[in-house]
């Protein structure tokens, strides 16, 4: 009966994404030509989202599913792993004119072009596993 739940927050994932034309190709192609405030506000209200869900996290003590207390760790400061992580991520979300959640979704929307994206992800994240040891962190 878990599954049910975590379906239907991926279906109503999926659905206000789809709405909010998230997972438009043309939204993100606009967005990174800086033709567009929409995708920017999308992004800027899941910042503001994510924040706020953080912080009361953090100061309720808010539990997990089984009861187990939610440890929110810090991120480092300024490190560049995460601007180097995040330069690639936005390469390939500009040249696939995706990220990995919208894949999944477009794929539930008949668009079977995208299984070569999800593949090519698939591959990116089994060769990081790979060299993961070997990079700096």
């Amino acid at each position: 009966m878990n599954s049910l739940r975590y379906i239907l927050v991926g279906f109503v994932f999926g659905i206000v994404l789809t709405k909010s034309e998230a997972v438009s190709w043309y939204r993100i192609y606009e967005m990174f030509q800086f033709q567009s405030f929409h995708m920017y506000g999308i992004i800027m209200v899941a910042v503001l989202t994510g924040l706020i869900g953080i912080q009361i996290i953090k100061r309720k003590s808010l539990k997990d599913i089984k009861g187990l207390p939610i440890d929110v760790k810090d991120k480092e400061i300024g490190s560049a792993r995460y601007w180097i992580g995040g330069l690639f991520f936005g390469l390939g979300w500009a040249l696939v004119g995706s990220c990995p959640g919208p894949i999944f979704i477009l794929l539930g929307a008949g668009f079977w072009s995208v299984i070569l994206v999800l593949v090519g992800a698939l591959i990116g994240t089994f060769i990081y596993g790979v060299i993961k040891d070997k990079l700096p962190h």
